[in-house]
């Protein structure tokens, strides 16, 4: 499972460094995290039972880290939410897998992620009735709100799609020759 621990560190790692750039460099590229990238590709590549856990773990780490000192709760709706989301979202990794997929079915997959993370993750937010009143015209705005927010996650996604399930099989390739016994030369006992 050396996959999953490094996709889940990878998925951390990406998660931590926007706020990081953010503040230090002042450059605004908040939610420009391919988490939505990394649950596909885990459900795509890691068995069912433990694809989930990778973005889950992400998020569980990163959390933990961005909120230590602050007062969040842990146990809110939004969070568990956006868990549950990512946890979904490898089940539709597995359509990656088609013997005979489209060349559209990646950056359509991509997109359907990130759009379902914009519309659960938005929908908690607006149920906690802590931002937005629970009215028609508060579900609206939070949505009109989160609209920012919405593009530079399905850039991420689909930057992070490619990447990975691109450059993915070349690392899996490389990790085997590494962890694949070599043969004796001839003449060495």
């Amino acid at each position: 499972m050396l996959a999953a621990l490094v996709l889940t560190l990878i998925a951390a790692a990406f998660r931590l460094f926007p706020p990081y750039l953010s503040a230090s460099c002042n450059v605004d590229i908040w939610n420009f995290m391919p988490l939505g990238a990394v649950a596909l590709y885990a459900g795509s590549r890691l068995p069912r039972r433990w694809a989930w856990l990778v973005p889950v773990a992400a998020m569980m780490l990163s959390d933990a880290v961005l909120d230590y000192g602050t007062r969040r709760p842990l146990f809110e709706l939004s969070r568990w939410t956006i868990y549950a989301t990512f946890g979904a979202t490898t089940l539709l990794g597995q359509a990656a897998n088609q013997p005979h997929r489209k060349i559209w079915l990646l950056p359509g997959l991509s997109v359907v992620a990130a759009t379902l993370y914009n519309l659960t993750s938005n929908l908690a937010t607006w149920a906690e009735g802590l931002l937005y009143p629970l009215t028609l015209a508060g579900l609206a705005t939070c949505y009109v709100n989160a609209i920012p927010f919405f593009r530079p996650t399905i850039l991420a996604d689909l930057i992070g799609t490619g990447l990975l399930f691109g450059l993915g099989p070349v690392f899996e390739r490389f990790a085997q020759r590494l962890t694949q016994p070599r043969p004796a030369e001839a003449g060495q006992l």
